[in-house]
């Protein structure tokens, strides 16, 4: 069946796309490509527990598991505790923004530029695309060398440049396989980090009362009150410990970066996605609290913020807050297991940063803003060429192997940081424009599958907040004595190449608007698709199988 019989091809100003299957696997594009060209689709091959654990769990990396240990001692456990509780608050309006838009249209390949595209304007889909293009695929070597950094935790002579090949190796063969495999290899490991963060949070709960061998009664706050609950930075007293807070609540917005877009990525492969995608994004944020909120609230209580173990321990899991509250509790061995599963958290965000870049770039060339080429899919649906692009960045991570190139490497880190940031004002504003437009439009509010009662305030507070975090990411580089050019621009650069990127596209394209106006936004092209692509829901009829849906 031809998409023609769908609708989608009646604008001849919209892409045609190549599908013969029948109506449950075909896939909804509807990039404006002003070609009229042939568009070879990704497939739908996720399934419901595959996006939902992949949202949840892919993105949490070593910056939870190990990174949170230096902004426990940077602050102390009540600051860590407040940015976390913040931070999880102004994602969870973000991710609720982004869900309403995505629910309404979701398109396979579909990123959130290509909504910025769609609903605010073409600079600001392309300049979106760019930057999850090249900031994800940043990340990908960062967690790379991460992994085999942490193998140094055990005894060995092997260089870690052939740790790196192996985990580049796995990671690329994973995302040229199409995309079911990627999803189940993707959930066993998010499965696995979620089973740790478990065992690590009941163990935690059982040194709160005392249960450790080397433990001699409760433990309870003992840690807030000795060394404390707050520290200082930069500067003593009072005015030290706002600076440490505003440094705190930068530093912890690392581990939640790119989360929520990845929600919005997996959803377009998910199969009956105006059901499952509300799903995930209503689950997501009680999984938050509990894994994100819980992890730092019990590392603040079996840790002291004043160990120089976790400034001091490495990259592996010596520095890991867990596994320092742990062996002074008297427990010997979960070291090793903590690093193993760490390397394969380690392996598994770089798993999904590679798949959200690669399809970023797929999303940008169906759009017409990147070449052509990068559209081309193999027969079960996996963007090849795509994924090759966004594999090059990998190769980056052998910087690490040379003392001078891991300095040149922490600049392509820290532009990511700043990218965060900047990617999650853009999701607020293409929200706002989406809202807007059906505000206009008159659309039925029973034709958007999710609505939540934080909109449209969150997405206002969520922008308003992380444009601040963008401007102070760095500011303690203004301090006398803390200023250098290095630290300046690794701090700050990505708002420049943002910019930039924004605003060559705006200048190419001086012709059109700077804004799509609301009533011209196109609320309807492919919607018909979506909605004949759903597969009605089978509710489940025992307690275990509602259990097993919710968990996964």
């Amino acid at each position: 069946m031809k998409s023609e019989d769908y609708g989608v091809s009646e604008d001849k100003s919209k892409p045609v796309y190549s599908n013969d299957k029948d109506v449950h696997s075909s896939d909804a594009e509807v990039g404006d490509i002003s070609h009229g060209e042939t568009v070879e689709t990704t497939k739908r091959g996720l399934k419901a527990r595959h996006a939902q654990m992949i949202a949840l769990g892919g993105t949490i990396g070593t910056g939870l598991f190990v990174g949170s240990g230096g902004t426990l001692a940077k602050g102390g456990p009540l600051f860590i505790l407040m940015a976390y509780c913040l931070l999880s608050i102004l994602v969870l309006f973000v991710v609720t923004a982004i869900t309403e838009v995505a629910a309404y249209l979701p398109v396979s390949g579909g990123t959130m530029s290509y909504y910025g595209h769609r609903n605010v304007s073409n600079s600001m889909g392309f300049a979106m695309g760019w930057l999850y293009f090249y900031s994800l695929g940043i990340l990908v070597p960062y967690e790379i060398t991460a992994a085999g950094l942490v193998i140094d935790y055990w005894p060995s002579n092997i260089n870690i440049a052939v740790w790196i090949t192996v985990f580049i190796v796995v990671i690329v063969g994973l995302n040229i396989l199409p995309v079911q495999f990627y999803g189940e290899t993707e959930f066993w490991f998010a499965s696995l980090k979620v089973f740790m963060m478990i065992g690590l949070l009941i163990l935690s709960f059982i040194l709160f009362w005392g249960g450790g061998p080397n433990q001699h009664g409760i433990l309870g706050f003992h840690n807030w009150k000795d060394p404390g609950a707050t520290n200082t930075w930069l500067r003593p007293g009072n005015t030290g410990r706002f600076i440490a807070l505003v440094e705190v609540v930068v530093l912890s917005a690392f581990p939640f970066t790119f989360a929520p877009e990845l929600l919005v990525v997996t959803g377009g492969e998910m199969k009956s996605p105006r059901r499952n995608l509300p799903k995930a994004a209503k689950r997501y944020f009680a999984r938050l609290v509990f894994f994100y909120i819980g992890s730092v609230l019990a590392i603040g209580i079996i840790c002291p913020f004043n160990d120089a173990r976790l400034t001091s321990g490495g990259v592996g899991a010596k520095s890991s807050a867990f596994v320092v509250g742990i062996a002074d509790a008297g427990i010997h061995g979960l070291g090793s297991v903590i690093n193993a599963i760490i390397i394969t958290s380690a392996w598994s965000s770089g798993n999904s940063f590679l798949y959200m870049s690669s399809r970023s770039l797929y999303s940008l060339a169906v759009a017409g803003n990147a070449p052509k080429i990068f559209t081309r899919c193999t027969k079960q649906g996996v963007p090849y060429m795509a994924v090759i692009a966004a594999s090059l960045f990998s190769p980056l991570a052998y910087l690490n192997c040379a003392n001078s190139g891991s300095v040149v490497f922490g600049w392509f880190v820290n532009l990511t940081n700043t990218s965060g940031f900047i990617s999650w004002i853009c999701c607020c504003i293409v929200y706002q424009r989406f809202r807007k437009a059906t505000i206009v439009q008159g659309l039925p509010k029973e034709d958007i599958p999710y609505h939540s009662f934080v909109q449209p305030i969150g997405a206002w507070i969520s922008m308003v907040a992380f444009t601040i975090l963008t401007l102070i990411n760095g500011f303690d580089v203004f301090f006398p004595g803390r200023f250098s050019a290095s630290s300046f621009l690794t701090a700050y650069v990505g708002i420049p190449i943002f910019l930039c990127i924004y605003f060559v596209h705006r200048f190419w394209h001086w012709n059109e608007p700077w804004l799509i106006p609301s009533e011209e936004v196109d609320l309807k092209t492919g919607v018909d698709v979506v909605i004949a692509n759903e597969i009605p829901e089978v509710h489940a009829k025992t307690w275990k199988k509602r259990m097993q849906g919710w968990f996964t």
